[in-house]
C-alpha cells in the first residue's frame, strides 16, 4: 500500500537522520555564551561589579621624587655656599698679597699755622668768619700714590657749632711725598652774639678749643692701577691762646686722629 501511495502522488520519501542517543548534548562556544550572558544581565551586572582599583604605585617609588628635590636643594645650597668661601678665599689672599707687596699706611696731617683774616657780628647778629690754615699733607708709602679728588672739605668748629669751612684743592701726592696746603676757610653762624660772647670768655684763660675737620675723598693708585674712591676722615683737636684777627695765633696743642671710609 506503501509503494502504491507513493508512486501515485509522486512525491520522494523523506529521509530523516539517525539520532545518536549515547552523543552528549551539544555546547555552545564560551566567547557566545559570555555573551549571552553579558546581553542578558549586563546592567545589573555592571552595578552589581564594583570597578576594578586603580594600580597605584608601591610607597618607595612615590616617595622617591620629594627625596630628589630634597637631594637637589642640598646640592644648589651646598655648591652656592662652597663658592662663596672660595671668593672669600681669594679675595682675602689677594688682600693679603697686595697689602704684603704695597704695604698701606694712612696718610697723615699738621696742622702748622692758623690765623683769623676777620671776626665780627653782621647787622643780622650773625658771626662772620675766615681763617687761614697752613697744612702739610705727608704720603709716607713708597709704593702708593694718592689722587685728592675734588669735593674734599677743611671745617673750623667750636662745641658743637661750625665756625667756618673751606675745600681742600684737587691734587695728585706721589710716593713719599710732602705737600703744603694753604686753605682758605669763610663762614657765617646764627646766634653769633651768644658764640661771640663765649669766644671772649674763652679767650680770657688763653686755652680756647677748636676742632678741626678733614673730610677728603681720595682715590688710591698701586704701580699703574687706579682704586676707587675712598675718603679721609681726619679730627684734629686744637688749643689756641687766641682768637685776635690779623695776628698769627699760636696753636699750644694738637692732637689728630684719621682713618679711612670705604
Amino acid at each position: 500500500m506503501e509503494k502504491t501511495r507513493t508512486q501515485m502522488t509522486g512525491d520522494k520519501p523523506k529521509i530523516h537522520p539517525a539520532v545518536d542517543v549515547e552523543a552528549p548534548p551539544p555546547t555552545a562556544p564560551l566567547i557566545s555564551r559570555g555573551l549571552a550572558t553579558s546581553e542578558k544581565g549586563g546592567s545589573s551586572q555592571s552595578q552589581q561589579q564594583p570597578p576594578l582599583p586603580l594600580r597605584t604605585m608601591p610607597a618607595a617609588m612615590q616617595s622617591s621624587k620629594p627625596q630628589k628635590t630634597r637631594s637637589c636643594c642640598c646640592k644648589c645650597v651646598c655648591w652656592t655656599v662652597g663658592l662663596l668661601v672660595l671668593l672669600l678665599v681669594i679675595v682675602g689672599a689677594t688682600a693679603g698679597i697686595l697689602y704684603l707687596v704695597f704695604k698701606p699706611k694712612i696718610p697723615n696731617y699738621s696742622v702748622d699755622s692758623l690765623s683769623i683774616s676777620d671776626l665780627r657780628l653782621n647787622f643780622d647778629m650773625s658771626l662772620y668768619a675766615k681763617f687761614d690754615v697752613k697744612i702739610t699733607a705727608n704720603n709716607p708709602n713708597k709704593k702708593i700714590g694718592i689722587y685728592y679728588e675734588k669735593g674734599g672739605l677743611l671745617s673750623v668748629w667750636y662745641t658743637n657749632t661750625k665756625l667756618c669751612a673751606g675745600s681742600i684743592p684737587k691734587f695728585y701726592q706721589g710716593h713719599q711725598n710732602i705737600t703744603k696746603l694753604d686753605v682758605s676757610l669763610t663762614g657765617q653762624t646764627q646766634y653769633g652774639s651768644t658764640l661771640l660772647r663765649a669766644l671772649q670768655e674763652q679767650q680770657q684763660t688763653g686755652r680756647i678749643p677748636l676742632d678741626l675737620k678733614v673730610d677728603a675723598p681720595v682715590s688710591i693708585k698701586l704701580g699703574r692701577l687706579k682704586l676707587r674712591k675712598v675718603t679721609i676722615l681726619g679730627d684734629c683737636l686744637l688749643v689756641v691762646d687766641s682768637l685776635s684777627t690779623n695776628n698769627l695765633i699760636s696753636i699750644k696743642a694738637s692732637n689728630c686722629r684719621f682713618k679711612l671710609k670705604l
